[in-house]
């Protein structure tokens, strides 16, 4: 698979409208960004299922799963450490 290949158009497509929901005048937390990147994801393995493309999916998606999951945990830590010092825990 080619570099070019990693972007389909649907998920370009996908990301545009994204970008153009925001609509906020500051950048969207990492919280929110994964969101709709999950979202995508999600429209893209149906996709890639009823095409029979699971192989090219999954090295599309392989390396961003593993950030996305990466930075959910970061954002769970960091939520439970603002937790523990404003409660005191």
């Amino acid at each position: 698979m080619t570099r070019k290949d990693t972007c389909t158009p649907m998920f370009t497509t996908a990301l545009f409208a994204i970008a153009k929901t925001w609509k906020q005048p500051k950048c969207p937390s990492t919280e929110e960004w994964i969101k709709k990147m999950w979202y995508v994801y999600t429209m893209e393995y149906d996709s890639a299922i009823k095409r029979n493309e699971i192989p090219a999916f999954s090295a599309t998606w392989m390396d961003l799963e593993t950030i996305m999951r990466s930075e959910v945990s970061q954002t769970l830590r960091h939520q439970h450490q603002m937790l523990s010092l404003t409660c005191g825990i």
